[in-house]
């Protein structure tokens, strides 16, 4: 996988600030290095942008900080 940062549509990163408003949790789809997927379910808090990369904060259920890269959210469905 390419370490360049891709930016996201403008409607994905609105819905991803929504998801964070509502205090919304979410299933989020996630490409890692390789190309391998997984599932995570997360509950929003934040986005960020750092090194010209844009990113999500988010806690998982057992309450640890989760910090994901945006163009690599292949998915993001409320729960």
């Amino acid at each position: 996988m390419d370490d360049e940062y891709t930016p996201i549509a403008c409607d994905r990163y609105s819905e991803l600030e929504l998801a964070i408003l509502r205090r919304q949790r979410l299933r989020l789809s996630l490409r890692g290095r390789g190309g391998l997927r997984r599932i995570e379910t997360l509950d929003p808090v934040n986005l960020r942008t750092r090194r010209q990369a844009e990113y999500l904060i988010a806690r998982n259920p057992a309450g640890l900080a989760r910090v994901l890269r945006l163009d690599r959210i292949a998915e993001a469905r409320p729960l």
